[in-house]
């Protein structure tokens, strides 16, 4: 069971990332090409994630937008932090 946890707390924020990619406006108006969000994905995916939600046109990331990407980058720290203490802990 707590193999399963981990396994959506790594694979989970990739799914909504791409799925945010594909079917929304979102990611392209807060990315510019394709590199950073690419790699967005691949190693810190709540961040990219949690900023492409807050990021407004116009503005950019105002208060509210940088706590919510803080609590992504949180997020990011505890998925990897964690994932080898689930392991261990067999």
């Amino acid at each position: 069971m707590c193999c399963i946890v981990a396994l959506m707390g790594l694979i989970g924020p990739r799914i909504a990332f791409i799925y945010a990619w594909l079917f929304t406006n979102e990611v392209h108006q807060a990315y510019n090409g394709f590199l950073v969000p690419a790699l967005g994905v691949l190693f810190l995916p709540w961040t990219a994630l949690f900023y492409a939600i807050a990021y407004a046109p116009i503005q950019g990331l105002d208060g509210l937008g940088i706590v919510v990407v803080g609590c992504g980058v949180a997020l990011d720290i505890a998925t990897y932090v964690g994932s080898p203490k689930a392991r261990s802990a067999n």
